[in-house]
């Protein structure tokens, strides 16, 4: 596994099944902090995901605090819209974990202080950020190619 791929309370399923792809295709595994904003079961996740549902290494975890009793000694990165350095800046390591926000909201001001932020450069203008599942590729695919694009063609 390259990466861990962290989904802090998403709210739209099509995302959600548009990153569960790009974990597969990418070796990553994807964490969803819950609560959710929508079933797993739901028609429109299956679809964005398409057929490759059955190949993700999913982890659900009850709370951000859950999440964090179990994974908190590990390396945690934040994409934020709010600062740090940006994501080509930072040196990936293997099993790293990058957690993202709400579509609606981002994370609460505890969770975003608690870790270290990595945020994708954008022109200021009127909307608020890129749409989540292109944030996921940009940044997970910057540190897959730091460690080389291990095992892809």
């Amino acid at each position: 596994m390259n990466l861990n791929i962290v989904l802090y309370q998403p709210e739209i399923p099509q995302n959600t099944g548009n990153i569960a792809r790009t974990c597969v295709l990418t070796d990553s595994k994807l964490h969803l902090i819950k609560p959710l904003g929508f079933e797993l079961d739901e028609k429109h996740l299956r679809r964005a995901g398409l057929d490759y549902w059955k190949d993700l290494k999913l982890e659900v975890h009850e709370s951000y605090e859950d999440f964090m009793d179990k994974y908190g000694d590990n390396r945690i990165f934040l994409a934020s819209t709010h600062g740090g350095e940006h994501y080509d800046e930072v040196s990936f390591k293997e099993g790293d974990f990058i957690m993202f926000g709400r579509e609606s909201a981002g994370v609460p001001e505890e969770v975003h202080n608690a870790l270290e932020n990595i945020r994708v450069p954008m022109i200021k203008s009127s909307t608020r950020s890129l749409n989540l599942s292109n944030t996921v590729a940009i940044i997970a695919y910057e540190a897959l190619r730091q460690f080389g694009f291990p095992n892809m063609k």
